[in-house]
């Protein structure tokens, strides 16, 4: 007789409904998916999802609630098993989709990407969910908000730049355009000195911080952009992982002697990180020895500024998670000691 080894109850979630899919993976490595419904969104349809799943699944194994990160409808969800000491996975939407493309699935719909979700928990070894600390998870906020708020001020400024090169422009529409962007800067200055003191609440965030911001190029806004999206490095395990994680990790599609794509990267990943280590990057190619020399070496062997400067964002998100993992502030002359050392020697 065959024994269950592993059960799962994949949701799929939008904003109002979470389709459930319960599955098992029986000892002769065959998997089984089993039983299937609907709940609402809201805090009864979380209860009734947990009766339905103890009521029907194996009480001799654990279940392993995997979900994929819908935007935000997820999290309520997840907090609330969380709260219940429950086992909870969230996938990133990419990865379930790369997964349903090897399943031939022809027809998508919240069912097919709650078998989808069922069978991908199944047949991989997931890492368990954790709340985001709640600092972070301010970060996380605050800094996104800011960047909305950035992005709405780039818009109005062409609104106003487009407005003052007509032939006849209008004073009051400048007035009002002027008045909106004032409006914008003030309210981004608040989150930045909201984010301060809120990193001034907490003793050890402060240490990370004052950490992250000793390597070239790196400030408080970029450091709890990291931080935030991050959640303190909570799940990350290695510098790779990390680069996937924020889509610096490159894809090429090679095949014999007739297929030959150009590497790049994949950008399947969190934008916010991506975005954060634009300006940084390139501060610390200006202003820093060793990332100069990164980007010009890269240059020499490609030409392509643009490739280069990715790498060195790669390269300075990497180090941000050593020197917080290492509690070590970065050396900047560090290069220059060791040919000093090195002539020495």
């Amino acid at each position: 007789m065959r024994e269950i080894v592993k059960q799962v109850a994949a949701i799929d979630v939008d904003q109002k409904l979470l389709v459930t899919t319960l599955g098992r993976m029986y000892d002769d490595w065959s998997p089984e998916l089993y039983a299937q419904k609907t709940f609402p969104n809201t805090q009864k349809g979380f209860e009734a999802l947990l009766s339905w799943v103890k009521k029907n699944a194996d009480k001799a194994i654990a279940v392993r609630f995997v979900m994929e990160a819908t935007g935000v409808y997820h999290e309520n969800f997840a907090y609330f098993l969380d709260a219940n000491k429950e086992e909870v996975t969230v996938v990133l939407p990419n990865k379930i989709s790369n997964y349903m493309r090897t399943l031939e699935v022809k027809t998508i719909t919240d069912k097919t990407a709650s078998e989808a979700i069922a069978r991908f928990a199944l047949e991989r070894k997931l890492e368990l969910w954790k709340r985001p600390k709640s600092i972070c998870k301010k970060l996380r906020q605050l800094t996104r908000e800011r960047d909305q708020l950035v992005m709405e001020r780039t818009m109005v400024k062409n609104q106003l730049h487009a407005e003052q090169a007509e032939a006849e422009p209008n004073k009051s529409s400048i007035t009002r355009i002027k008045a909106r962007i004032k409006m914008l800067d003030k309210q981004a200055q608040e989150i930045k000195e909201e984010l301060a003191a809120l990193i001034q609440t907490d003793v050890e965030m402060q240490k990370k911080v004052a950490l992250l911001c000793s390597l070239s190029g790196i400030g408080l806004l970029t450091a709890a952009t990291v931080l935030g999206e991050t959640n303190g490095f909570e799940l990350i395990r290695s510098r790779r992982q990390l680069a996937s994680y924020a889509g610096f990790d490159v894809k090429e599609k090679q095949s014999g002697t007739s297929v030959k794509g150009k590497p790049r990267i994949s950008k399947k990943g969190n934008k916010y990180l991506r975005k954060a280590m634009h300006l940084p990057a390139l501060s610390a190619i200006r202003h820093d020895e060793r990332f100069k020399g990164l980007f010009a070496r890269l240059v020499s062997k490609h030409g392509i500024k643009m490739k280069a400067a990715v790498a060195v964002q790669r390269k300075l998100l990497e180090m941000m998670f050593t020197l917080y993992k290492t509690n070590e502030k970065y050396d900047k002359q560090y290069l220059i000691k060791n040919m000093v050392h090195a002539e020495m020697e």
